[in-house]
């Protein structure tokens, strides 16, 4: 029998979430045939057999987080290759690794006698909901806790006074999101600048998603602080002479971040291009996980939808995100006469361990000129 191993689908990337299976137990598959769907962080791609044989077992099912290096299929072979086999995500490293109890237990390096073994994605999901692994009544083999172990323990010991409603695990983008924004939380210490441009002159038609992208070129160029990357472990920083641009994009999925790479050797209608293959790839879920990868700014235009002001989050190891509010109408004073005019409001958040007041109000302060002195 062999062990085929859930292999690293996208560059270093700790797990995956199983969207739909392909096969059955009991199937006899072809080489490269594929077996399952499967989410990352940064896309949805289908994993393909490394072996010609009757699958034994599938170890998951829809749902579940599979961590990379975990046990995925077994296979049943005539043959005893175990060589490389080529996938839409690289090459697929078919393992003859075995589990390990050092993989899933919780509180010990060395298995003993009370320690508790679960697997990698109950440990998690135990983690999310705040669970106590040693309450839960395992099913699994050799009394290993599994995902739906955890599921059934949060049914069976849910408050009959809780509100009616359904409680959802997270998964996908959102469950990464969620982490994301968990890790931000704990390590960046934010600041949030705020200001506005005044857009009286330019046509209601202008492109302002381009003209912000342009403005944050001209910034990172004046002030290269915010065109960076921190180590808050070791105390160090990285500035960039590129200018990697993420661009958050909302999904009834969940938040996608494409960046745009080298956005200061692109002209307007070459970012407008880029803006647009992005939204598309990103709806039908056709992005390449490297398009996701790269950040050293990032540009949030949620007035698109709403609001005025917010504090947008800094993703590590970045250290800006600037956030675009809904533009209005208003009174604005020019030399000494009120007058009718138009704002777009802008929120800069910086982390304030890598980035100075002064070279954070001096980098929005760049945008505002550029975007008011265009034409």
């Amino acid at each position: 029998m062999k062990v085929f191993h859930l292999p690293d689908l996208g560059e270093g990337l700790a797990e995956a979430e199983i969207r739909e299976w392909y096969v059955k137990e009991g199937e006899t598959v072809k080489v490269d045939q594929p077996l399952v769907s499967m989410e990352t962080a940064k896309a949805v791609v289908d994993v393909p057999s490394p072996y010609e044989g009757k699958i034994i077992k599938l170890h998951g099912k829809a749902n579940d987080i599979i961590k990379t290096g975990a046990a995925f299929v077994s296979f049943e072979t005539e043959q005893g290759e175990n060589a490389d086999k080529g996938s839409v995500v690289g090459k697929l490293e078919a393992s003859e690794k075995t589990w390990d109890d050092g993989e899933v237990i919780i509180g010990a390096a060395k298995p003993t006698a009370t320690t508790i073994k679960a697997m990698p994605a109950a440990r998690v999901l135990a983690k999310q909901m705040d669970i106590d692994l040693a309450t839960v009544k395992a099913s699994g083999p050799n009394g290993l806790i599994t995902p739906d172990d955890i599921k059934r323990h949060m049914e069976h010991s849910a408050p009959s006074t809780h509100l009616p409603g359904q409680t959802e695990t997270l998964h996908g983008v959102r469950r990464v999101m969620a982490q994301m924004m968990t890790q931000s939380h704990k390590e960046v210490v934010p600041v949030t600048l705020i200001d506005e441009i005044d857009i009286t002159h330019l046509p209601s038609k202008s492109d302002f998603t381009v003209l912000l992208l342009q403005g944050l070129v001209a910034a990172a160029k004046a002030e290269p602080s915010l065109n960076a990357w921190f180590d808050g472990k070791n105390l160090e920083r990285k500035l960039f002479s590129e200018i990697n641009i993420g661009l958050a994009v909302d999904t009834p999925e969940g938040l996608f971040v494409p960046v745009i790479k080298h956005a200061e050797t692109l002209s307007a209608i070459e970012l407008r291009e880029k803006i647009d293959s992005y939204k598309h790839a990103v709806r039908d879920r056709s992005i390449a996980p490297a398009d996701m990868q790269g950040a050293t700014l990032t540009l949030s235009n949620f007035g698109m939808i709403s609001g005025r002001y917010a504090t947008p989050i800094v993703v590590p190891p970045a250290v800006a995100i600037l956030g675009c509010g809904r533009s209005r109408d208003t009174a604005l004073v020019k030399d000494g006469k009120v007058a009718a005019g138009k704002v777009m409001p802008l929120s800069l958040t910086f982390d304030h361990r890598a980035v100075t007041g002064g070279e954070a109000t001096r980098f929005l302060s760049t945008i505002i000129k550029f975007v008011e002195n265009s034409h």
